[in-house]
């Protein structure tokens, strides 16, 4: 059985840095909030507070689902962390509320704001901070998904693949995203208010920042709770699998595949289609082949196999995938 600081290293390094940065990112524009009274500092303060503690949460999931499957949870913990991250869900909700009741509060009394100079820095901060994470994220979601993407490539792949990445990731991935583009729409508007005193425009920052964070609440949450439920392995993993079993020379065909995914790792479960004539022996030995060649893919964490003779019928086509979405 692993260690806790086994288990503790295997967890999600990009949350563990996104759940630090916006600790420290939270008290800083707290003070500034206090200070200058801007709604805006109080809106991206009440966001980073959000993505502290949800990212926090996220670590501490992802280093739990790490256990290795026992006795009582035969599948594995890979779920724990959709667990995680539901809570991280609710303390976003909570937050997003908070905020938009402080935007129209900033509507219905409009005050303007002041220490513009220490608002302006903390919040350029704040995009260097939540950019850099967000970077980090992006890397990560490449290397989850198994893409190809290098320099500026990663920020397309990334949004492309983001569904192939790890739960933590996924979350990290859309509060920094949410974060990034609070601060730098909290900074046009501390500028804009500062140097046209036009007050109302605070409130109005205050209340975009908390629809943003409702995204967020909304994107996270979906896919969470699919990941609860159980959901099927994305079609490009689907492929990639069919084409492992499809590779052995002693391998027909595949009369049924399925593939769940808990957390970021998946679940095989197939049957193939040999050649006529092969021996019990023979059989056996295809399937532990196959079988080790699946495994030897570090996001596959168990695989099931059975085997039957070739019904001289084409089961696993293209269009076999295009059923199954």
């Amino acid at each position: 059985m692993a260690s806790p600081w086994e288990l503790v290293k295997k967890g999600n390094a990009t949350s563990a840095a996104a759940a630090a940065g916006n600790t420290a990112l939270a008290l800083v524009k707290g003070v500034a909030a206090f200070y200058s009274g801007s709604g805006t500092m109080f809106a991206t303060a009440m966001h980073s507070v959000a993505d502290a503690v949800n990212q926090g949460f996220v670590f501490t999931g992802s280093v739990l689902a790490e256990r290795k499957p026992t006795r009582r949870f035969p599948t594995g913990f890979g779920r724990v962390i959709n667990i995680f991250c539901m809570v991280a869900v609710i303390v976003v909700t909570i937050m997003a509320y908070e905020t938009i009741l402080e935007g129209f509060h900033l509507l219905n009394h409009p005050a303007q704001s002041s220490h513009f100079w220490l608002n302006f820095l903390i919040l350029v901060l704040a995009i260097g901070t939540d950019g850099y994470v967000l970077i980090k994220a992006m890397r990560e979601i490449v290397e989850q998904s198994r893409v190809d993407a290098k320099g500026l490539g990663i920020v397309p792949a990334a949004f492309r693949h983001v569904k192939r990445a790890a739960p933590p990731t996924r979350l990290v991935f859309y509060e920094d995203l949410v974060g990034t583009s609070g601060s730098l729409l909290a900074l046009i508007a501390i500028m804009i208010g500062h140097f046209t005193n036009i007050a109302i425009l605070d409130g109005i920052a205050t209340i975009l920042i908390g629809f943003l964070m409702v995204g967020v609440v909304f994107r996270v949450g979906y896919d969470n709770m699919v990941g609860l439920i159980g959901v099927a392995a994305p079609r490009v993993v689907e492929e990639k699998v069919a084409k492992i079993i499809l590779s052995d020379s002693c391998v027909t065909d595949i009369n049924m595949m399925r593939i769940t995914q808990e957390g970021r790792f998946y679940h095989v479960e197939s049957y193939m289609e040999l050649q006529p004539g092969l021996s019990l022996a023979d059989a056996d030995d295809v399937k532990f082949r196959v079988q080790d060649k699946l495994l030897n893919d570090a996001d596959i964490a168990d695989v099931t196999l059975g085997i039957i003779e070739d019904n001289g019928v084409r089961d696993w086509t293209p269009e076999k995938l295009n059923e199954l979405e």
